[in-house]
């Protein structure tokens, strides 16, 4: 089932997310496989559920769009639930963002090069894990949303002035999109 995206201004995607247990959310898998059918028809690649109204540590990631550029994420789809970054090194990086909670806006965000994550998958085993490059980003990306921040914050306080506007009119539905979503200034759904 698609959900709708939860649009910048929404108090959910600032709040710092809780964990989760597995007997506290016996039904993690359908929201799982609910949150992958809403990114892929909404065209993205990493979706957290606070992007969906659910301040929980949840995200989900599917890369391979990029695996032309970056052969290592061939089949790089995953779950993270109660992520937490342990390291993030190497040089910082631009690379044209945007989020499905802030459509129609695109800007370069300086990242590190590696991150490494504990996290547990839907299964609820364990991993610490590496990454790099492009999936390191996606990661840190997602794991932004769970921490209550958006790409929009790494942003300078002039880019941040040019596109206030903008995200003004996201916050109040005034965006046209392809996928449902929710705002917080307008109290029907999209």
């Amino acid at each position: 089932m698609k959900l709708p995206i939860v649009a910048y201004g929404d108090p959910v995607l600032r709040k710092k997310a809780t964990a989760i247990q597995p007997d506290e959310y016996p039904h993690v898998k359908e929201l799982i496989g609910n949150m992958f059918e809403t990114m892929y028809a909404a065209h993205g690649v990493g979706l957290a559920a606070p992007q969906v109204g659910l301040s929980m540590r949840l995200f989900v990631v599917d890369a391979t769009s990029f695996e032309e550029t970056e052969a290592e994420l061939k089949g790089f789809k995953k779950v993270f639930i109660n992520a937490e970054i342990l390291e993030e090194v190497g040089e910082e990086w631009p690379f044209n963002e945007g989020c499905l909670s802030i459509p129609d806006i695109r800007e370069d965000v300086y990242r590190k090069k590696t991150v490494k994550i504990s996290y547990y998958d839907e299964n609820w085993k364990h991993f610490e894990e590496t990454f790099t490059g492009m999936a390191a980003r996606v990661i840190q990306h997602e794991y932004d949303h769970i921490e209550g921040k958006l790409f929009v914050d790494k942003l300078s306080p002039l880019r941040k002035r040019l596109i206030q506007k903008k995200l003004n009119d996201i916050s109040k539905g005034i965006v046209d999109v392809e996928y449902k979503m929710k705002f917080p200034a307008v109290k029907r759904g999209r």
